[in-house]
């Protein structure tokens, strides 16, 4: 009898394992390189243990503290660091030398408890990172094995901050957003200047901007926006915390009108006031000056291993030139070095042939244009690659060229780091040490805010990240791709796009049904699409009185200029034809996206603020743009109240 029980007993477990479900591939951005998927699920503890041995105390504390307060941001989940062995439901990390992984490889295996290892630190945290988005998912984690590593060593993205001022908090927030995506490199565009013929022809008038504090040239920094020493110090450290690696670009010979503006005599009489005269000493002992003010001294300015020196779009009007172009690129490439640093340039020694040699050795350069670089002989001189090519990946917000929006779904489907423009490298080609895409702000004045501006990067980082990290192959079609990412954060503790928690798309969420001055709104922001809806009733409308506002922008009641209804963001100030009554109550509601802000009262559409073309003296054309995230966060200077506040995602 036992021998029978025992038979049956053996035939249900054989059946069992002949049924079983092998968990799928989790989903993840960038996506995963190896699943080796197993069966059931692992669900942590409501209060998670983080685990690592004695010996590594040193190196994985810090990444345990992060995740423990990523934890606790995203899902309100405490946790307790210990040394030790670990428990069933706990998160243990190690490092393990031996493993062919590489500096940022790492192996997650989820069993019992969860196990993190990797040979190097950085691959540890990357592996948290790839926790904390299948969490974002399901808290019951589908058990199986993960080898991770990325493709391409430099996955990165570039941000003009010289001609539109992004605030330091941004930046910081930009750091946390890129490495959620295991994004490792940002490149700060420190200077440069609007067109001249948005600014009447005349190089005085065209805006220029230098955005790093300067003590070696006093008056050099911009007035309406830059960044301390010590902020862009401490941006560096957090980005060291968090696997980013940013490569500050001070760009020259040309692009530097904000240094000519400072001192005009090394500005060019020949080729216009955005090029510096390299025919002039003064040229070098400025830029020598400044170059040396951020890298010199036991603790420099700028902290990291590599150093952008520009060299961008310099004219090469005559041969006597393009040598000078060619010495300056080489002389300041030697300058960094000398620092310990290496220097990267952007791609110009096709566009500026000649006979004066350029270093190449150790020297990387940005490959954004064939016409001005040729891809395969600038590698064949010595010069590593990163693949920007400006055809695909450079977004110039509302500037009606390049792209608005990157064209994600072929990026996807077709376009990796090895393409640059229209040359394709082998795969795997040394030369080609990654990729990166770029916002460069050409149109000054175009109303364009810092949300605006992400919310055209947010899907193109989520999907370069994919290119850059996991390359081409075993990916999920694009539609399911594009489906699921939009469901996952920028990151812990960061809400750019302003989603509201709990709101659901086309249900009117009820805020608060009555605010009065200097109230707090749980709700901090609201971003595209939305609507927002109240009923106002105030006895004064003064000018200059405030509805809502946020660090990030103001509603008016009465702005200061028009006394109209209107809102300010980025030192943009919209205003819409309309007057608050005073005395009686009226329903307003906002409705706002990507393209522009609408105003409807007591339930009619009264207008539409849409990008307006505006036409300079000499014809030219710029969009403007009127768009706004809705700040919640307070109620402003109002005499009266605000009633039944809600707010719906469209």
């Amino acid at each position: 009898m036992n021998k029978v029980i025992l038979l049956i007993i053996a035939i249900h477990l054989c059946i069992g394992n002949l049924f079983a479900q092998i968990n799928e591939k989790p989903f993840v951005i960038p996506q995963l390189q190896e699943w080796n998927g197993g069966e059931g699920v692992l669900t942590l503890k409501s209060k998670v243990t983080i685990v690592f041995p004695q010996e590594y105390s040193e190196q994985l504390s810090p990444i345990a503290q992060t995740l423990s307060n990523d934890l606790r941001d995203m899902f309100s989940k405490e946790s307790e660091i210990r040394i030790g062995t670990p428990k069933k439901g706990d998160i243990f990390m190690t490092l393990k030398p031996g493993y062919l992984l590489g500096e940022e490889g790492y192996k997650m295996n989820i069993g019992n408890y969860l196990t993190l290892e990797a040979p190097h630190p950085q691959g540890i945290f990357w592996g948290t990172r790839t926790l904390l988005q299948l969490m974002e998912q399901s808290m019951a984690l589908p058990k199986g094995e993960i080898t991770d590593y990325p493709k391409y060593e430099v996955r990165g993205f570039m941000l003009d901050c010289g001609r539109k001022f992004f605030t330091i908090d941004f930046l910081r927030d930009y750091v946390k957003f890129m490495s959620y995506y295991k994004m490792n490199t940002f490149q700060i565009h420190l200077n440069d200047n609007g067109f001249k013929g948005f600014f009447d022809d005349d190089w005085d008038k065209t805006y220029a901007a230098f955005r790093l504090e300067s003590e070696t040239y006093p008056g050099l920094t911009a007035k309406d926006g830059y960044y301390t020493k010590e902020e862009f110090i401490e941006l560096q450290k957090l980005a060291e915390e968090y696997g980013v690696a940013i490569i500050p670009e001070i760009d020259a010979p040309a692009h530097t009108l904000a240094f000519t503006h400072y001192k005009p005599e090394i500005g060019s009489k020949d080729y216009g006031m955005d090029h510096l005269d390299l025919f002039n000493p003064e040229t070098y002992t400025f830029m020598d000056g400044l170059f040396r003010e951020y890298l010199e001294g036991p603790n420099p300015v700028f902290r990291g291993k590599r150093v952008h020196i520009g060299t961008d779009e310099y004219s090469n009007k005559d041969q006597q030139v393009v040598e000078k172009f060619r010495y300056f690129t080489d002389h300041y490439i030697k300058f960094v070095e000398q620092y310990g640093k290496q220097a990267v340039v952007w791609g110009a020694l096709t566009h500026a042939k000649g006979e004066t040699p350029v270093k190449s050795e150790n020297v990387i350069m940005s490959a954004w244009y064939n016409g001005y670089a040729d891809p395969k002989k600038m590698v064949e001189a010595g010069y590593d690659l990163i693949s920007i090519p400006d055809g695909y990946l450079y977004i110039v917000p509302a500037a009606g060229y390049y792209y608005d929006y990157l064209n994600t779904k072929y990026l996807y489907e077709h376009w990796e780091p090895v393409q640059v423009g229209g040359v394709r490298f082998r795969d795997n080609d040394p030369a080609i040490l990654g990729g990166m895409f770029a916002v460069w702000n050409d149109h000054v004045g175009n109303g364009i805010s810092h949300k605006d501006v992400h919310h055209r990067v947010w899907p193109a980082m989520q999907t370069l990240a994919v290119k850059m990290w996991s390359g081409s192959r075993d990916l999920i079609p694009f539609d399911e791709f594009n489906e699921k990412r939009e469901k996952l954060s920028e990151a812990p503790d960061v809400n750019i796009l302003g989603r509201v928690k709990n709101a659901r798309q086309g249900e009117p969420m009820l805020v608060k049904e009555i605010l009065q001055a200097e109230d707090m709104v749980n709700v901090y922001e609201i971003g595209y699409n939305y609507r927002v809806e109240f009923e106002l009733n105030l006895s004064d409308v003064s000018k200059g009185t405030v509805l809502f506002q946020n660090k990030n922008a103001t509603v008016y009641a009465s702005d200061p200029k028009t006394g109209k209804l209107g809102f300010e963001r980025d030192g943009y100030l919209n205003t819409f034809d309309y007057v608050i009554p005073t005395g009686q109550s009226v329903r307003l509601a906002f409705e706002g996206d990507n393209r522009e802000t609408r105003l409807f009262v007591n339930g009619e559409l009264k207008e539409t603020l849409e990008p307006q073309s505006i036409v300079k003296p000499n014809d030219k054309k710029m969009q403007y743009i009127q768009t706004l995230v809705f700040p919640l966060a307070k109620v402003g200077n109002i005499n009266g109240d605000i009633r039944n506040l809600q707010v719906t995602v469209l």
